[in-house]
């Protein structure tokens, strides 16, 4: 009659560590499905936001002001620092009036990024 009980606490036992072993399985099998989806949605977010961006050379903050400069016969926007490079133009520098080469020659200072972008568009071809 011992032998019967201590076969049937065995049993259980193998039981339960089988239903806890397919249990642990499926919890972790569901987890690294989720780390993997929010991986993918990460990255597709990324390429999202490095497709809209504009590549150049420096980072401006919303506090940053910007210099034009003349660099090669170029107009060359240049971050606050006046040494990081933020965008180069196809503006020449010589076909700019006589008042603003003076003012680029010098640095001229554009303080918000609507301004550089309005005076972009007004002298590029």
């Amino acid at each position: 009659m011992k032998n019967k009980y201590g076969i049937g606490f065995f049993t259980a036992a193998i039981v339960a560590v089988l239903v806890i072993t397919c249990a642990y399985q499926l919890s972790f099998q569901k987890a690294k499905e989720s780390a993997k989806k929010r991986a993918e949605k990460q990255q597709e977010e990324m390429m999202a936001r490095q497709e809209s961006s504009v590549a150049a050379d420096g980072n401006a903050l919303k506090e940053d002001c910007y210099y034009l400069m003349e660099v090669n016969g170029y107009v060359v926007v240049y971050l606050s620092d006046k040494k990081t490079a933020y965008e180069y133009t196809d503006i020449m520098f010589d076909e700019l009036p006589a008042v603003l080469r003076d003012e680029i020659r010098n640095g001229k200072y554009v303080e918000s990024t609507e301004a550089l972008y309005g005076f972009l568009e007004n002298y590029s071809s």
